[in-house]
C-alpha cells in the first residue's frame, strides 16, 4: 500500500494498492495526487521513508519538475514517520480489517471504504476529535463553534453537572511537527510563519494559523544518508499553503 497523508489535517489525499513496490507506481501516485489537489510550485514538502522507490531518480526528477521539496526520515528512525505509522496502526486495528485479503480487488474494495471512514467519519484524537475532512477543508473553527453552542445549551439546562464550570470543546493543535527541536524558536510572529530555526535533521513544521510557507532555503535543507530497506512506501504531504485544503 502506498499512502499520502496531509500531516496538517491527517487527511489521506492519495493511496494505491499494488502487488509490488515500484518507483514508477510511486511517481504515478504522487503526480496524480498533486494534480488532483492543484499543488503549485514551492507549496509543498513531501516527507517519506528511505525506501528505494522514494529514493529513485524517477521520483526525484518528478518532484523537481513539480516544484515539490524532498524530506527523508533518518536511517533506522521509524519515529521520523509518526503520522504514517499511526495511520497504518489505525487501519490494522480497525474492526473490519480482515484476517486475509483474497485478492487485490478485495484489498482495494476494503481500503476504499476504510479511507472514506477515516477521512470523513473518524473523529481523530489529535485533531480535537474533529474529522480529517473537517480540518482539511478549513472548517475547524465553524465546527468548534457549533460544539460550543451545544455545550452552552447543556450547561444552561444543567449547570450542576459541570463542576469545573462552563465547558469548552477540545482544541486542535496549533502547530504540527516532525522531530520538533529541543529548543524551538520563540520569537516568530504570525506573519513569519512557523519557527524552523535550530531544528534537528529531518524536522519540519506546519502551523494551523499561519498563511505563510516556510522559507524556501530552509525547506530544501534535507539530509542525505545511505539507503535502508523498506517494505512500504510511506509518504507525508505537508500542507504549507491554504490552497491544498480548498481544492476538493
Amino acid at each position: 500500500m502506498y499512502t499520502i497523508i496531509d500531516v496538517f489535517s491527517r487527511y489521506v489525499t492519495g493511496w494505491m494498492i499494488a502487488n509490488r513496490e515500484s518507483a514508477d507506481l510511486a511517481r504515478k501516485l504522487i503526480a496524480e495526487t498533486c494534480q488532483r489537489h492543484g499543488i503549485g510550485e514551492d507549496e509543498l514538502i513531501l516527507h517519506s521513508d528511505r525506501g528505494s522507490a522514494m529514493r529513485s531518480k524517477g521520483v526525484g526528477d518528478l518532484l523537481s519538475d513539480l516544484g515539490v521539496a524532498k524530506s527523508y526520515s533518518r536511517p533506522g528512525t521509524p519515529t521520523d514517520n509518526p503520522y504514517s505509522e499511526s495511520q497504518f496502526k489505525t487501519m490494522k486495528y480497525q474492526a473490519t480489517y480482515p484476517d486475509r485479503f483474497e485478492s487485490l480487488a478485495h484489498a482495494r474494495q476494503w481500503a476504499r471504504a476504510f479511507f472514506q471512514w477515516y477521512n470523513d467519519e473518524h473523529h481523530h484524537s489529535s485533531l480535537g476529535l474533529l474529522t480529517p475532512a473537517t480540518v482539511h477543508s478549513g472548517q475547524t473553527e465553524t465546527a468548534r463553534q457549533q460544539r460550543q453552542h451545544v455545550l452552552d445549551d447543556a450547561y444552561a439546562d444543567h449547570p450542576e453537572r459541570f463542576v469545573a464550570g462552563r465547558p469548552t470543546p477540545p482544541e486542535a493543535p496549533g502547530e504540527v511537527w516532525i522531530n520538533q527541536p529541543n529548543s524551538k524558536a520563540s520569537d516568530r510572529s504570525e506573519s513569519d510563519g512557523p519557527a524552523v530555526s535550530g531544528r534537528e535533521p529531518g524536522a519540519q513544521s506546519v502551523s494551523r494559523d499561519s498563511r505563510a510557507a516556510l522559507d524556501t532555503d530552509k525547506r530544501l535543507a534535507t539530509l542525505e544518508h545511505p539507503l535502508v530497506p523498506s517494505d512500504e512506501a510511506r509518504i507525508f504531504l505537508l500542507k504549507l499553503a491554504p490552497k491544498l485544503c480548498q481544492s476538493h
